[in-house]
């Protein structure tokens, strides 16, 4: 018999405005309650499934801190809108051997300098309605500054 998880990983790489690579970070993310009822409702319980996702970015400003009881509408940090656009849609592939993940990047163009905590993904391209499924903080902050690109890919397992 076997026991079902998820082990979920955001790989974020960091461009300055010359195209060059000044940081990687590879981190876990953790899954909201909402995220996992969500999973559960609407694959067992007839609730409308999701099928598009988005990325956003979660700014360092204050005291950032991520919790499974967070929602889009009540958390504690604050979205880092400093881009061009919306959230980014997360262009996810088939499933295979357990594992789905982004075949093309989920770019961020900077367009300020910010100092970032980590990602979410979520339902809603914008505001504070849809279904938070994740949250992700970086091992370290990551300052960004006007002309930067951010990538990310964004990796489900389910063992």
């Amino acid at each position: 018999m076997n026991n079902f998880k998820f082990s979920n990983f955001v790989k974020a790489e960091f461009f300055d405005k010359f195209g060059v690579k000044y940081a990687e970070e590879y981190v876990p993310n953790g899954v909201t309650t909402v995220g996992l009822n969500h999973i559960l409702g609407s694959t067992f319980h007839a609730e409308t499934q999701k099928t598009t996702w988005y990325v956003g970015l979660i700014d360092n400003a204050g005291t950032p801190t991520l919790a499974a009881a967070d929602t889009m509408a009540s958390h504690t940090w604050t979205e880092c809108t400093a881009y061009a656009g919306d959230r980014k849609e997360w262009t996810e592939g088939a499933a295979a051997a357990g594992v789905m993940t982004n075949a093309v990047t989920v770019d961020f163009a900077i367009n300020d300098t910010k100092t970032l905590y980590g990602v979410f993904i979520n339902t809603d391209a914008t505001g504070t309605a849809g279904i938070l499924w994740a949250t992700a903080a970086f091992a370290a902050t990551q300052a960004v500054n006007n002309g930067d690109t951010v990538k990310i890919t964004y990796t489900i397992t389910a063992s």
